[in-house]
This record gives structure tokens, sequence and C-alpha cells, in this order.
């Protein structure tokens, strides 16, 4: 039985990469599963940073960066997402972008974020942005991937180790969100304490 097929299904179905049918719901509908536009899409990111230093029993630390095209990049300092050999060699990550999250996305009682908006997943992030690049780190390797409106178009491409842990999630929103967000949204990031025990920082990159 390969890695894939051994997996339990705790967060994300193992078994599939990608869901199609999903994928289309959530861009059928960016207002309901992103209202607020981009700064939902970066509080579920940061969502996820939080629940892996609540589970670590630390405080952990996250930046988020605007950059100048219009993209925002998150990085944590995680352990990195899950990522398992099959027996032929063959390297398989857990579904978390193109999935839905099996916690969140369907449940009547749901977790609410900061924004006063219910928690769907990273599902959301990855199919509200036109390109999505998801770089992990870990102590068993490090790659990267590429999405675009959800859809992996890349395998993991595998990248040199530095000796850290983390995950950094950069992403173009999709032009039927707000395209930027000022200076009083990125702020309250920095002086929320809902995701406790994570430290927050904010950049914003100076225009070309």
């Amino acid at each position: 039985m390969g890695a894939k097929a051994s997996c339990q299904n705790t967060t994300h179905d193992w078994s599939a990469a990608v869901d199609h049918e999903h994928l289309a719901k959530i861009r059928q509908s960016p207002s309901e599963y992103a209202p607020g536009g981009l700064l939902h899409l970066v509080l579920e990111v940061l969502a996820y940073a939080a629940d892996e230093a609540q589970a670590s029993g630390r405080t952990g630390w996250a930046e988020v960066r605007v950059h100048a095209d219009g993209s925002v990049s998150v990085t944590d300092d995680g352990r990195g997402t899950d990522t398992r050999f099959e027996r032929n060699g063959q390297m398989i990550k857990k579904p978390v972008m193109a999935t839905p999250d099996l916690r969140f996305f369907d449940e009547a009682s749901r977790v609410v974020l900061p924004d006063g908006s219910p928690r769907r997943g990273m599902s959301v992030v990855a199919a509200l942005s036109q390109w999505l690049i998801h770089i992990n780190r870990r102590l068993n390797g490090s790659w990267t991937q590429r999405y675009e409106n959800g859809v992996p178009i890349t395998n993991l491409v595998p990248i040199p180790g530095d000796g850290s842990t983390g995950t950094t999630v950069r992403f173009q929103p999709d032009a039927s969100l707000a395209a930027e967000f000022g200076d009083d949204p990125l702020q309250q990031l920095v002086g929320n304490r809902t995701f406790v025990p994570l430290c927050i920082d904010v950049r914003r990159d100076p225009p070309n």
C-alpha cells in the first residue's frame, strides 16, 4: 500500500490532489467565499500558520508582504506542508490547495475569521487567485509548486534547503476581488489577537 492510500483523512482527502468541481463552485461565487476580497484571502492563509503554531505549542511567526505587482505573500516558520513518498519514490503532499478542508468548508457551525466571515480553507485562496506559488520547506526536503485558478500546473519542483522550515504562499488575487487593500487593514493584522499564538509582521514593497 502506498503512502497516499494509507494517509488518514483528517483535514483533507489524500486520495486526490485536485477537486475541479469544488474549485469551480468557489470561483462562481467569489463574494460568498471571500467577502471583503483580498483581506479575507490573507486571513485564510494566516489561520493555517496559527494552527501550526498552536499545534507545536509555541509562539509562531508570519510575514505578510504586499509586492509591487499587487500579489501578496504569507510566510510562516512552521514545519511545512506534510509530504510523503510512495513506494515508487514519487513525492506527494497533503492536498491543501485544491481540495476542500474537511473541517471547515461545509460545516454548519463554522470558525469565524477576524473579518467576521467563516473560515473555508486554503482552496478558497487558490481558486480565487490568477496564480499561486506554494513554497514548502521541510526537514525531509523542500519544493515549490505553481497553481493557476486553483489548478496545479507544475509538479513538485525540488529547491535547495536552507536549514529552515516553513511555508510561503504567494498569490495574485483574481480580478473579481478588490485588487489591493490599504494600510488600515494591514495594521489591523498586526494588532489583532485572534491569531494567538502568532506574531505577524507586515511589509509593503515600494512600487516599481
